[in-house]
């Protein structure tokens, strides 16, 4: 292997983006960011390492296992490479935003690195986009954050969205009062991961007749105005009632929303048992996905914001998912590029890019200048004073 190729080689799970990917790759990061801060969503900017007992504590410990560590040689301690920025955006609220008036509302955007990836995103550093609303414990703080995602998808050119909305901890609040071992609590959880309504109720002599209730939550997956009838139907405990009404609730309020904002094609639908992914959420989650497209483009939902713990402020997220979103989103229009020669003076070079071309200045005085803008990939030339085509069969 020659000494290029060696040098060009990276880790696993990671890439170059080479132009023009990378630049519009920005943009749409700027223009999703622009879309939160309409909604009031201020931009904050965490920090790329943080001490690991402070970034991996309380909720964060649901991504210990994605977070590369390495010891600080100033301080001597452990840190961490973030592997999400939720949690960071919640410790900047609940440390150096305490004084600033609640609801707080706050956006980022930025590089995550994580272990290992997975079989729907392989990248292991990839960027993410979100927003997060803190101090409402209102179904409105949930609705508002996914219209605005939706509006804001909508806007880069991503079509027939779906939202998926998830209350991980019904589950839980239905298993409260069953008397049952850690083993068949563990055995109960994955048959519902895996959907598995047969091995659910073979789980019976454990459940009760909570395997009953457990095989039709499972049977309410799918699209929400049905799945939502399915679910007022079962006869459920208080706690377990209250977690219910939740996702009723913000379903109610996020459909009537997209209604009045014209988003007529966005589709929703529930599922009352997912929970992977959402671990260290206490109410109503959700997840965007695309027509077509392989894994979601965002995901989010109900958090406890205060430095991991479970007492903290009430909040509600979002984290949008660049990789995949970047693939879904309308190629850009290839930029116009103009050639100019090298003794092109500098303020005609200054209007030509106030008139939005990319403008590529030519070094060489003796060099033909269509023969360079075609060397430099540009579709123009500046010739005697005036703008003209690269020949077809020059370029």
């Amino acid at each position: 292997m020659s000494d290029n190729l060696e040098k060009a080689l990276l880790p696993a799970g990671m890439r170059d983006v080479l132009a023009p990917d990378a630049e519009y790759e920005a943009s749409v990061v700027e223009r999703l960011m622009a879309a939160f801060a309409r909604h009031g969503y201020e931009r904050v900017k965490p920090p790329l390492l943080e001490f690991e007992d402070g970034l991996l504590a309380g909720s964060g410990q649901a991504m210990a296992t994605q977070a590369f560590r390495l010891m600080d040689p100033v301080s001597h301690r452990m840190v961490a490479v973030r592997p999400d920025m939720t949690l960071q955006v919640a410790r900047i609220a609940a440390t150096r935003l305490t004084d600033r008036a609640r609801p707080l509302r706050l956006s980022y955007a930025g590089q995550v690195l994580r272990v290992k990836g997975s079989q729907l995103r392989p990248s292991r550093q990839f960027g993410q986009v979100g927003a997060e609303l803190i101090g409402s414990a209102a179904p409105a703080a949930d609705a508002e954050v996914i219209l605005m995602a939706a509006e804001a998808l909508a806007e880069i050119g991503i079509p027939n969205l779906t939202v998926d909305l998830g209350i991980p901890t019904l589950v839980p609040a239905v298993l409260s009062k069953v008397a049952m071992g850690a083993d068949a609590r563990t055995r109960v959880r994955q048959a519902l991961d895996r959907k598995d309504v047969a091995a659910v109720t073979a789980l019976k002599g454990a459940l009760g007749d909570t395997a009953a209730v457990l095989a039709r939550l499972l049977g309410a997956g799918g699209p929400a105005a049905e799945g939502l009838k399915a679910l007022a139907a079962l006869d459920l405990g208080a706690a377990a009632k209250a977690e219910r009404d939740a996702l009723a609730e913000v379903a109610a309020l996020v459909e009537a929303g997209a209604k009045a904002l014209g988003l007529g094609d966005l589709r929703l639908t529930v599922d009352p048992v997912e929970n992977r992914g959402f671990e260290y959420h206490t109410g109503v989650t959700f997840t965007f996905f695309a027509e077509g497209v392989r894994g979601e483009l965002g995901s989010g939902g109900r958090y406890s914001a205060g430095n991991g713990t479970s007492d903290g402020e009430p909040a509600t997220g979002l984290t949008l998912f660049m990789d995949t979103i970047i693939e879904v989103v309308p190629s850009p229009a290839a930029p116009r590029r103009l050639f100019l020669p090298a003794n092109t003076p500098p303020e005609r070079r200054r209007e030509f890019q106030e008139s939005c071309w990319i403008t590529v200045s030519g070094l060489d005085k003796n060099e033909d200048a269509i023969t360079a803008a075609r060397r430099l990939g540009c579709d123009h030339v500046l010739i005697g004073g005036r703008i003209e085509a690269v020949p077809a069969d020059r370029r």
